[in-house]
């Protein structure tokens, strides 16, 4: 099969168009043939190496953390899929590589393909949406007439975050550029922070949640906007304590987490407001889920551009310029 490498860490990385073997499967796997594959700041960040000290991956490999396809083949322990199915995942952060012509996926990584999407739709969807259902559902269990503050409304997070506070019955307001301000209104925000012109913690007070995708300096400015007991949960860092025991991590990694976020942390202690570390993982079943809120009309995929699949080093490129609007997909067929 073919699909795009990594031989090395780098930051400008270099993708390679390789011949690999297909893969096999296991008894609770399924071998989905790829259609279309969202390209995530994720891949940006694995390419570049700024995770490798959390996800020691074996070089060289392959990038790519959503899919949407058809089933090929099932192992013998599979039940609820068959060949034909469509599908859409985002596979365990240990077996990534959906930049290729056919992927091996956990059955429990996996959910059938929302029938009004096309296979770019839904391909774009399965990183930000089980991101979004993680943070706001599951952790900050986000419920109606609370305020949320979401980060970089415009992004491939962020439009589908917007969609589900909303759905939970949240006030919701969000940061972007003025141009994005009556698209992200649509999508259900209720106050547009023009980031440019504005500065969010002057005009927002009282929030019970933000979800922040900027990193730690945006994190502990989040921090001033919230009410005491309110919760800044963040997917760009720093990583913490909790997030290495969740993923059972060395000792190196716990000291280094400790470390990373202790700054941040005695903020949060000092202000009387909790910060986590969101690093998402994949689940069939949320998908399933989110799936019926697809169907339903709550949610829906918002796609910047669509790339083919001999044009992959350039959608990485795009995505790594932190400039699109909603997500990047490349079409395989």
């Amino acid at each position: 099969m073919k699909a795009y490498v990594i031989d090395r860490y780098n930051k400008k990385p270099n993708l390679r168009l390789a011949d690999l073997p297909e893969p096999g499967v296991a008894a609770d796997e399924v071998l989905v043939r790829i259609h279309a594959a969202g390209v995530n700041q994720l891949d940006t960040k694995i390419a570049e190496g700024e995770f490798k000290l959390i996800l020691p991956y074996r070089l060289p490999l392959v990038l790519g953390n959503d899919l949407a396809g058809v089933v090929v083949r099932v192992g013998a322990g599979v039940h609820a899929f068959q060949p034909g199915d469509e599908v859409y995942a985002r596979p365990d952060k240990d077996r990534i590589g959906t930049f290729a012509e056919f992927l091996t996926v956990s059955q429990d990584d996996l959910a059938l393909k929302p029938a009004n999407l096309t296979m770019t739709e839904a391909a774009s969807l399965p990183l930000v949406a089980l991101t979004a259902w993680q943070a706001l559902v599951e952790r900050a269990n986000l419920r109606p007439g609370q305020k949320v503050l979401v980060q970089a409304g415009s992004g491939g997070v962020g439009t589908i975050a917007i969609q589900l506070a909303k759905h939970l019955g949240a006030t919701v307001a969000t940061t972007a550029s003025a141009k994005n301000a009556d698209s992200l209104k649509d999508l259900g925000a209720d106050i547009v922070i023009d980031y440019r012109t504005q500065d969010f913690a002057t005009v927002l007070e009282g929030y019970d949640v933000v979800l922040d995708s900027q990193g730690p300096k945006s994190v502990a400015k989040s921090m001033s906007i919230l009410k005491p007991g309110g919760k800044v949960i963040g997917i760009a860092g720093p990583p913490d304590p909790e997030f290495a025991r969740e993923i059972g991590g060395n000792p190196v990694l716990k000291i280094a987490t400790r470390l990373l976020s202790l700054q941040t942390r005695r903020t949060a202690a000092k202000l009387g407001v909790d910060y986590s570390f969101l690093f998402m993982r994949a689940s069939g079943k949320q998908l399933s889920e989110i799936t019926a809120l697809v169907e339903n009309g709550t949610i829906r995929p918002v796609v910047d551009r669509v790339y083919p699949f001999a044009s992959t080093p350039e959608a990485l490129a795009h995505i790594a310029k932190g400039a699109a609007r909603g997500k990047i997909v490349i079409a395989m067929t």
